[in-house]
């Protein structure tokens, strides 16, 4: 059962996490200009809105190593 909690928490991380990673600006601006994070990017470096879309990419990378950390010592 705890392995089934584990595969689902890894699935839905890496989903997640594509989707932010599909979300930050690269050179030419991303999707993340969309929602507001292009507006003074230049003026002074970057947004509010991106760092705190850096700060949950962090933190969904986080608990998807865990989670593939916990698999590979559960079946492993």
């Amino acid at each position: 059962m705890l392995t089934a909690i584990t595969v689902t928490l890894n699935v839905i991380a890496s989903l997640v996490m594509i989707v932010l990673v599909l979300l930050h600006s690269g050179k030419g601006g991303g999707l993340s200009d969309m929602f507001g994070g292009g507006m003074g990017a230049s003026a002074m470096g970057s947004t509010v809105m991106e760092r705190n879309l850096d700060r949950l990419t962090v933190v969904v990378a986080l608990v998807w190593g865990f989670t593939v950390v916990a698999l590979s010592l559960m079946l492993g």
